[in-house]
């Protein structure tokens, strides 16, 4: 296609439309992820900014689409010579390009990338041919050549000329060369293999150096562009005499190879040529064109050995061959010329290129296997195996990488994430070639995990269990509940909650409060452990995600006892208005018992433990009071000077820290006769208490006792018969009869006491810690209640009212309670 005669737009659409058959097949066979291929061309040096075409049109994409899509160009270069514009889909020049400066004399000259786009990920190929235009001269190396040529040199003699260098190609580049007008001359073209052109100077009629000692000629190289440019460089020849033969290389054309990472010095080939002179016009020089550029700086020629070494450093990406040409020269200046073509040996010198397209970071840790992390472009300027590269993660990874397209590799995670577990990594890709040795590239990438709710709190403990004393001050803190959370900010952010719970009949919080941030449990009210002895409820850790997660922990508080109550004793019962008296008989001998004081505390633990002392005594040698069991016993043989009225005080105390007592009276009547402890009873309570009509009183108890005496002398004789036959029995067994009130005497239907009242004979050991209780034992006990404000006092006599033959069978024994 002549390109010269055809507008810009022509010229795309032209080729667009050539490019059509080509573009289906590769689309074809990546439908699955390339959407597309489109080829423009344009003329170089092309301002900044110029339109090179609509991608969106040509394409086919939607402008919505390429937003997006994040639609950007990829070209793994240092130079991005075009630039996307996706607010108008067009393809613009972004840096200048300078066709000679980017392909050099390769013709086509184009270079590609690609247009990616993502969610999803497309990939179209866009290929820009940059077309010549006439912007370069054709240029000699030097401006002027100096040839000394003798006379003697025959007609087709020939001399080599500079080579015209025009980094055009095309019709813009070298395509002719003329020389000006003389007799002895004639110019002879020739065409390289590599489509270079060059040009000899043929003589065509013998030098007569004493008519023309010297010539001076133009060489002028011309390209064939509009309009036409031109370089000179002006010959001067020098006319020698005689030397009629030239050097002749024994081969037009050399070939040999050098290896791209080749020393300096290196040995590349040798030439040779002959002369078929002799003596000096028979040496042989040999040198390297000088026109050819750069050529002279990579290598060097032994001038007389005709060996060629390396004296520069050659690169396979930037020249495959050279061709050098050697020339060689005798004395009379005769020359002849070859041509050595060097090929560079590709070596694995260049490491791959890693160019990172996109990344994502953080990734959340719930993201699925598969998820695509990042996308990278590796590239080899290396060919062959050299230029092959495969992609590998080091070390052990959740992640692997994966290739779809050529040069492209996708960095995706295989297996689930775990924030808790691991919150970041260190991903090193690593990019090896399959040369000899290998070269790999190193990149790495910074990846963190982002976290989610998917821990629920832990407590670190299964129970916790706290003791605290009764009577606290309501608000003292209890205890701390600590709940752990792997997960961070937000999510691990707890609050702590009571279960709802009934503890009894009332809500567990009006007995604690919980501070919803730190967990400090508080005691909401003061605990009687006399009521409760423990609270046990639940506590929540719930944390702050989205949904929340929370999880339960049981808390036991253990209320622990104090010495907050006194004893209190049973029996003797003290009553207000009635006296109770204990009879014990002159005959009673050592270790009698008397009674037992029975107290309770309601404590517990050592503060229960209680012990019994006597404090006061009328007679303290007399009487004595266990000290663990509160039995009353007599500690000497009763004798007849012994008061018959004996006032016992017994103080109760607990094993508390501090400790707390309580004291009851025991009266205690040392008499064989009712009369007799009446008497003196009377006495013991009426000291205070007689008034005016004390006489009237004593007439009526006087009467009443009298009486009661003619009546019941048989009676008492009786049973004072019996009592000493009883005694005498009870003597002689370790089990003592002790009578005993149990604690609930009131009648709650009643006034307030029972309406009979009853005396119970309770049996028991010394040791009352290992007595049982049993009834029915033959035995009997006198026991006197008194009442102060009577006028007389009357006798409970108890007796026994009859006795079963058989030894097991119970006795059954009545007490008799006089009332007010």
């Amino acid at each position: 296609m002549d390109f010269g005669k055809c507008d810009y737009r022509t010229l795309r659409w032209r080729l667009r439309y050539r490019m059509t058959s080509q573009s289906m097949l590769f689309l074809l066979f990546f439908s699955h992820i390339v959407s597309g291929q489109i080829r423009y061309s344009i003329p170089e040096e092309m301002k900044k900014g110029s339109i090179i075409g609509n991608v969106a049109l040509d394409l086919g994409i939607d402008m919505q689409r390429l937003r997006s899509g994040l639609a950007r160009i990829v070209t793994g270069e240092s130079i991005q010579y075009t630039e996307l514009k996706t607010d108008k889909g067009t393809l613009v020049v972004n840096e200048r390009i300078d066709r000679e400066q980017l392909c050099g004399d390769l013709t086509p000259c184009s270079f590609s990338f690609d247009l990616i786009l993502e969610n999803p990920m497309e990939l179209h190929h866009v290929t820009v041919e940059v077309l010549d235009i006439n912007d370069n001269s054709p240029s000699f190396h030097q401006h002027e050549m100096q040839l000394t040529i003798g006379e003697s040199a025959a007609p087709g003699a020939r001399f080599v000329l500079p080579t015209a260098n025009d980094p055009d190609v095309g019709i813009n580049g070298l395509q002719d060369y003329n020389l000006s007008p003389n007799e002895n001359f004639i110019l002879k073209k020739h065409l390289n293999s590599d489509g270079r052109k060059y040009a000899e100077m043929v003589l065509e009629k013998p030098l007569d150096r004493e008519r023309y000692p010297s010539l001076s000629l133009k060489l002028i190289a011309v390209d064939g562009g509009t309009p036409q440019k031109s370089g000179t460089v002006n010959i001067d020849i020098t006319v020698l005499d005689i030397n009629d033969n030239s050097p002749v290389f024994n081969q037009s054309v050399y070939k040999a190879n050098v290896m791209e990472n080749a020393a300096k010095g290196t040995y590349i080939i040798t030439v040779n040529a002959s002369d078929a002179d002799s003596g000096s016009n028979g040496l042989i020089y040999y040198s390297i064109s000088k026109m050819q550029g750069s050529i002279d700086s990579l290598f060097e020629i032994n001038q007389t050995t005709g060996v060629i070494f390396l004296s520069g450093q050659v690169d396979y990406e930037k020249a495959k061959k050279y061709e050098i040409r050697i020339e060689a020269t005798d004395q009379g200046a005769l020359t002849d010329s070859s041509k050595v073509i060097v090929e560079v040996i590709d070596v694995n010198d260049n490491p791959p290129v890693i160019n990172v397209i996109s990344f994502t970071n953080p990734v959340t840790e719930d993201s699925p296997s598969g998820t695509t992390i990042g996308i990278i472009n590796v590239k080899d300027l290396d060919s062959g195996d050299n230029g092959q590269v495969n992609c590998r993660i080091e070390r052990t990874a959740p992640f692997k990488i994966t290739s779809n397209l050529r040069h492209y590799y996708t960095l995706v995670t295989d297996t689930a994430l775990d924030r808790e577990t691991v919150s970041e990594y260190n991903i090193t890709v690593v990019a090896t070639d399959a040369g000899m040795p290998p070269l790999s590239t190193k990149r790495s990438f910074h990846l963190k995990v982002s976290d989610v709710n998917d821990n629920a709190p832990v407590f670190s403990q299964g129970v916790y269990n706290a003791f605290i004393a009764e009577n606290n001050s309501p608000g003292v803190s209890l205890l701390t509940v600590r709940g752990q959370d792997p997960d961070e900010n937000q999510n691990a952010r707890m609050s702590y909650i009571l279960e709802d719970a009934n503890i009894g009949a009332s809500p567990v919080s009006e007995y604690v409060s919980i501070n919803a941030e730190t967990g400090v449990i508080h005691a909401v009210r003061s605990f009687d452990y006399e009521q409760i002895k423990q609270l046990v409820f639940g506590v929540k850790a719930q944390d702050g995600g989205s949904p929340p997660l929370s999880s339960n922990v049981t808390v036991k508080i253990l209320i622990q006892d104090q010495n907050d109550n006194p004893p209190q004793v049973l029996y003797p019962v003290q009553t207000g208005g009635s006296l109770v008296a204990e009879m014990v008989p002159r005959s009673a001998d050592v270790g009698y018992l008397v009674t037992k004081v029975v107290a309770v505390d309601v404590d517990s633990g050592q503060n229960d433990w209680l012990s019994y002392k006597l404090q006061k005594a009328t007679d303290r040698a007399l009487f004595e009071v266990g000290l663990q069991n509160g039995e009353i016993r007599t500690i000497r043989q009763v004798t007849d000077k012994d008061a018959v009225k004996q006032r016992l005080t017994v103080i109760v105390e607990d094993n508390g820290q501090p400790s707390r007592s309580a004291t009851v009276i025991v009266n205690v009547a040392v008499a064989d006769s009712f009369p007799e402890v009446l008497s003196e009873f009377t006495d013991f309570t009426h000291d205070k208490e007689y008034n005016d009509n004390l006489t009237f009183y004593l007439v009526l108890a006087l009467a009443v006792v009298s009486f009661l005496f003619i009546t019941c002398l048989v009676v008492i004789i009786s049973v004072k018969i019996y009592r000493w036959r009883q005694s005498r029995i009870l003597y002689h067994s370790n089990l003592p009869v002790i009578p005993y009130y149990p604690p609930r005497y009131s009648d709650t239907l009643g006034t307030g006491t029972l309406q009979h009242v009853y005396n119970y004979e309770v049996c028991r050991t010394t040791d009352s810690r290992k007595s049982d209780c049993k009834f029915g034992r033959a035995g009997s006990q006198n026991v006197l209640i008194m009442d102060p404000s009577s006028t007389g006092t009357m006798q409970r006599i108890q007796s026994e009212k009859s006795i079963l033959d058989e030894p097991d069978s119970p006795l059954e024994v009545s007490s008799l309670l006089f009332p007010d």
